[in-house]
C-alpha cells in the first residue's frame, strides 16, 4: 500500500513543474534588478548615462537570447546561428534603450515588490510603480532558471505583455524590410 501511494505521488509530480529556484530567489532577483533600476532613474545622469546603465542593468536581469528569438518570431528558425547572434546584441541594445527611456518616465518615482508567486513553469514577481502626480500601476516580471541562470524573460506594464508587444513590432519591421534578417539587424544597430 505505501509502494502503491508512492508511484502515485510519482506520477502526480512527474506532471507538475520543477522548478529549480524558489518563489523568494525569483523575487530577490527582480528586487535587486528594481534597485538598479530606481538608483538609475534618480541618479540625475543625463540620458546617454542612463540609457547606458539600464544597457547594463538589462544585461545582468534579463534573458536577452530567449527574449530575442521570441521577438524575432518564426523568422529566428530560419536565421542562421551568426544571424542569431547579431540580432541578439543589436535586439539587447535596441530593448534596453526602449525600456531605458520608458523608464526614465518614473524619474522622481519609486517602483517596489509587492508580492511573488509560481505560475506554470516560471514565477511572477509583482511590482507597483509609484510616480509623481500620477496614480500607481501594475508591473509584473516573469522569472524562470531556463537558460541556467535566473533572469527575467518578460515584463508585463499596465497589462501590456513586453514579449507580445516586441514580436508584433519586430514582425512589422521585419516584414517591411521584406524578410531580410540582416537589413533588421543594421536598422536595429542604427536606432
Amino acid at each position: 500500500m505505501l509502494a502503491g501511494g508512492a508511484v502515485y505521488a510519482g506520477l502526480l509530480l512527474a506532471g507538475a513543474p520543477v522548478l529549480a529556484f524558489t518563489v523568494e530567489q525569483a523575487r530577490a532577483l527582480i528586487d535587486r534588478a528594481i534597485g538598479e533600476v530606481n538608483a538609475t532613474i534618480n541618479s540625475g545622469k543625463p540620458e546617454a548615462a542612463m540609457l547606458k546603465d539600464f544597457e547594463g542593468i538589462f544585461a545582468r536581469y534579463a534573458d536577452v537570447p530567449t527574449i530575442a528569438r521570441s521577438a524575432l518570431g518564426p523568422a529566428a528558425r530560419s536565421a542562421s546561428p551568426a544571424q542569431m547572434q547579431a540580432f541578439t546584441e543589436a535586439f539587447r541594445i535596441y530593448i534596453s534603450r526602449k525600456y531605458g527611456r520608458r523608464f526614465r518616465e518614473f524619474i522622481g518615482g519609486q517602483i517596489e515588490v509587492t508580492g511573488a508567486q509560481t505560475l506554470k513553469s516560471y514565477y511572477e514577481v509583482l511590482t507597483v510603480a509609484k510616480l509623481r502626480g500620477k496614480a500607481p500601476f501594475d508591473m509584473r516580471w516573469h522569472v524562470s532558471d531556463r537558460s541556467g541562470r535566473q533572469l527575467f524573460f518578460n515584463i508585463i506594464i499596465e497589462g501590456v505583455n513586453m514579449l507580445a508587444a516586441e514580436r508584433t513590432e519586430i514582425g512589422s519591421m521585419l516584414d517591411r524590410r521584406r524578410g531580410d534578417i540582416n537589413a533588421l539587424i543594421a536598422d536595429l544597430k542604427a536606432t
